[in-house]
């Protein structure tokens, strides 16, 4: 593509180190919908006949058949997607595609193509987001009123409803879901045009090629637009949140399935056994979702790496984003779908959960806020409740086992009634806050969700 200024062919070396075809080839279809709209413009500009406009679709539709064929014969000598496509098009129809990349530079070209595959990519895995989420809602609704253990620093700590626990799961993937969004939006502006770096003296109707290509905005600097890879960053920056996520909401559920916890049974289709231990049934799925979190927390920082020492404008260091970019996308979508069907197949073990549950320290803070609600100021009130707490322990028993006489040796406000806070549901029960968990709360949250996932795209 450069032989007027070199006497020799690029070193065997040089071509294997430097092709980018092996991967970039995944660009393809959407090259071809760019040169397409690139050959609408040339023939707009009076660049090329009607004929020959005509010669460049047709051949480049051809090809596209064969890729998705996968009959289409990649060249590594041609180093990537592009000039594949392009010397394709060329032997198909002759000179009309060699006219093809008239005002139009690799530089700009790449940038076009990386934007048109984000934005369908974020639709597939923002639909992926909805998968899980829905599962889970599933999974909420078949644990019904069932009460588990909350925890903090991985000790129980109140109680809640199991349903609740999931939702927490949900709102997060909502986010990530409006973070995909975002990152689309910001990838959805038209760099086509920018040349390699300052335009061409061959101007082009870029608006027009913004809306042949369904971009909302034209860019408004051209190194800017061919060096920009905000766009992808912020792509992978989502990958790795959502990526946290899933690492967090797995780590729950090693703990849940574990013969310790025990609220949470996986199915047969979604373990593993072990080659030694004829007992094991283990939650693979969720640890190695758990494990490729850090894939995608590698690719993010991969890419900031690369872009933070380069000038402006383009330089060869940006092939090294599609990589990371793709790797992303085909870790998270992979992890999305495993989960949502894992999750879809798991049941809960309500007994379990019940029994721990029925821990009577997991209401001590209903005891203090009964001694609030008694005017005494909170931070006396916890002093008293811990010392009913180091009583009971110190007793062998639970804080069931204590008389009135006993909660009135640490406070004098406690009453008959007091010994009727110790009871999980009425805790709950009286939790009505926006955003707490009882039933009432949850339940019209379950119904909120409900609507508000049936109502999105598919």
């Amino acid at each position: 593509m450069w032989h007027g200024r070199f006497s020799k062919d690029p070193s065997e070396r040089l071509r294997a180190y430097g092709e980018s075809v092996s991967f970039d080839r995944r660009l393809a279809l959407h090259d071809i919908a760019g040169s397409k709209a690139h050959a609408a413009a040339l023939r707009k500009a009076g660049l090329i006949t009607p004929a020959e406009l005509k010669a460049i679709h047709r051949g480049l539709d051809s090809i596209g058949r064969e890729i998705r064929a996968g009959k289409f014969k990649w060249r590594e000598e041609l180093e990537d997607v592009h000039m594949n496509i392009e010397a394709a098009l060329t032997k198909k129809i002759g000179p009309a595609g060699a006219k093809l990349h008239t005002a139009r530079s690799r530089n700009d070209q790449v940038a076009t193509d990386l934007r048109l595959w984000m934005r369908d990519e974020t639709k597939s895995l923002a639909a992926s987001v909805r998968s899980l989420q829905k599962s889970l809602l599933a999974l909420a609704v078949r644990a019904g009123d069932a009460v588990m253990p909350g925890y903090t620093h991985l000790q129980r700590a109140q109680p809640v409803l199991a349903a609740h626990h999931l939702l927490a799961y949900v709102e997060m993937l909502e986010r990530d879901a409006q973070r995909l969004a975002g990152a689309a939006r910001r990838a959805d502006i038209l760099p086509l045009g920018s040349g390699a770096l300052a335009g061409s003296t061959i101007a082009l109707d870029r608006r027009f090629l913004a809306k042949q290509l369904g971009f909302s905005a034209v860019s408004q600097n051209s190194m800017d637009a061919v060096s920009d890879r905000d766009f992808a960053c912020e792509f992978l920056s989502a990958c790795a949140i959502c990526g946290m996520h899933l690492s967090r909401l797995c780590e729950d559920t090693v703990l849940w399935a574990s013969s310790e916890f025990g609220y949470l049974r996986l199915s047969d289709e979604h373990t593993t056994g072990s080659s030694l231990m004829p007992q094991k049934k283990n939650p693979d799925i969720a640890e190695l979702a758990r494990g490729k979190t850090g894939r995608l927390y590698g690719n993010l920082v991969s890419l900031l790496t690369t872009l933070k020492g380069l000038p402006l404008s383009y330089n060869r260091d940006l092939q090294e984003d599609k990589v990371p970019v793709f790797d992303s996308a085909d870790t998270l979508g992979a992890s999305l779908g495993i989960l949502s069907e894992m999750f879809g197949a798991a049941q809960w073990d309500k007994k379990r959960m019940a029994a721990a549950a029925d821990d009577a320290l997991l209401v001590a803070t209903d005891w203090a806020d009964y001694l609030v609600r008694k005017k005494l100021p909170f931070r006396q009130a916890h002093e008293a409740v811990g010392k009913l707490v180091a009583l009971s322990i110190k007793r062998g028993g639970t804080l069931r086992d204590l008389t009135l006489k006993d909660l009135q040796s640490a406070s004098k406000l406690f009453r008959p009634d007091a010994l009727r806070c110790l009871d999980a549901r009425r805790s709950l029960a009286a939790r009505t806050a926006e955003g707490a968990p009882s039933p009432k709360r949850v339940a019209a949250r379950l119904a909120w969700w409900r609507k508000h996932l049936s109502g999105r795209a598919q």
